[in-house]
């Protein structure tokens, strides 16, 4: 009995500093998240559906978050369905959550101009409406600055030869759109749509920021990996 009593004790002390060893060594990732969220700075973009810009700013280096959804309209929590009509007001956009100390403001805007056409009014190629429109919505008088002069710097170059119609508007609001728009093209890589309008236009900014990506989607080939 007394071994018995012996040998419950040194199990529960183990126990014990088991329990105490896996709580410090969670604290130090819960400190490291906590800090790199009080880093992370956002922007709000919009440049026709959603589909397209997600995959492309999610690869970027120093990009840790990119949240599909609606902002610019007056509807309160509006469906996928609702805002398709053209009549909430809310344009598709995506939410980037980025560390500015690793890629800035205008470094993202660099990208926004390349991968959609900001010369288009109210559409992009085959997708029609005010949903559909170009738009930076900024948080702050120091965002609204550097949209500007962005868009004037994009503007003087031979990018885009039309006059670029892209509005600058305070942001107000941003809802989530629905779970299965999330990453809908790493997810639905065979649909027709992602297949003929999406892939390219991903090869096209690869080819163009490879130096900007994080390190799995650094790659030379013709395939679309990394997703």
């Amino acid at each position: 009995m007394l071994i018995d009593v012996k040998i419950k004790k040194i199990v529960f002390k183990l126990i014990l500093l088991l329990f105490c060893f896996s709580c410090q060594t969670n604290q130090p990732q819960e400190k490291i998240s906590d800090v790199m969220s009080e880093k992370l700075e956002k922007i709000t973009l919009g440049g026709g559906c959603f589909w397209c810009l997600n995959p492309c700013f999610e690869m970027l280096n120093g990009v840790y978050k990119v949240t599909s959804g609606y902002s610019g309209g007056n509807y309160e929590y509006p469906t996928y369905q609702q805002v398709s009509t053209g009549l909430t007001g809310h344009a598709e956009v995506v939410q980037i959550e980025y560390n500015p100390e690793e890629i800035s403001f205008s470094e993202l805007l660099d990208v926004f101009w390349y991968i959609h056409d900001p010369t288009q009014v109210d559409k992009q190629g085959n997708d029609i409406g005010t949903q559909y429109r170009s738009v930076i919505f900024y948080r702050t008088e120091e965002q609204k600055v550097l949209s500007r002069e962005s868009l004037k710097k994009s503007q003087a170059t031979d990018l885009w030869k039309e006059k670029y119609t892209t509005l600058i508007s305070p942001f107000s609001v941003f809802y989530p759109a629905e779970d299965h728009h999330q990453r809908y093209y790493q997810e639905n890589p065979n649909q027709p749509y992602c297949r003929t309008v999406i892939a390219p236009k991903i090869q096209k900014f690869k080819a163009r920021f490879n130096y900007k990506l994080k390190p799995e989607f650094q790659k030379e080939n013709s395939e679309l990996a990394g997703f």
